[in-house]
């Protein structure tokens, strides 16, 4: 699929499909086993990426690029950034703004839209944690050269080549177009690495269950 479309269908799963499930997986609210796995794996890669920069970023701008209902946007906020969370879906941004601490909503931006749009500005980092994991490695390279060139360092996920996952992808085009969920792309990250620009490398794979993601950074 073209990025336009893949946008569109992340766009419609996210804002109409999934909402109260995205709601009650980001937070503490019970949810099944295979959920549960999935709630910690994301927790620990959100931790692994939150390492990758300062534990003091007072001052720093930060884009959260895909920020969902807002969990890396509070830790980013609670650090001293300057946090600019960017999601395609309203209403996920709507649970953002209700998490939301007092002390922490003057330093933080919630806004719908692009998370690739180049009229965000410039930024010091850049954080997308599983919102990229739904585009081809062209379209992936593209859109991380242009953040690339606004800020000096993107730590983002892809979804890892594994035989799992490879499974997983094929038998999702299996469904009727109109039926399917956002299916993750994985990516064979020495492909990716040739394809942009700067010096790309992995951070840390994490696998948790059925959530399994590759923590990469990128620096011009």
């Amino acid at each position: 699929m073209t990025y336009s479309a893949t946008l569109t269908r992340v766009e419609h799963y996210f804002d109409r499909s999934a909402t109260q499930v995205w709601e009650r997986l980001t937070s503490d609210a019970p949810v099944s086993g295979v959920r549960a796995t999935v709630r910690a794996g994301r927790d620990r890669m959100r931790a692994t990426m939150l390492d990758c920069l300062p534990g003091d970023l007072s001052g720093a701008r930060i884009l959260d690029a895909g920020c969902g209902a807002g969990q890396m946007v509070t830790e980013l906020a609670a650090r001293g950034a300057d946090v600019v969370g960017v999601d395609i879906s309203p209403a996920l941004l709507e649970i953002a703004a209700r998490r939301l601490l007092e002390d922490l909503r003057p330093r933080v931006t919630l806004m719908a839209g692009d998370m690739f749009a180049t009229d965000l500005g410039t930024f010091d980092a850049v954080v997308a944690q599983d919102s990229m994991i739904y585009y081809r490695t062209p379209d992936l390279a593209e859109k991380l050269d242009i953040l690339s060139r606004r800020s000096a360092q993107v730590v983002f996920t892809v979804a890892p080549r594994t035989p799992f996952l490879m499974a997983f992808f094929g038998m999702g085009k299996l469904f009727p177009r109109a039926d399917r969920s956002p299916v993750m792309v994985p990516q064979d990250t020495a492909r990716l690495s040739r394809a942009v620009a700067g010096n790309l490398r992995e951070v840390q794979r994490v696998t948790s269950g059925f959530y399994i993601s590759t923590c990469m950074e990128l620096r011009p």
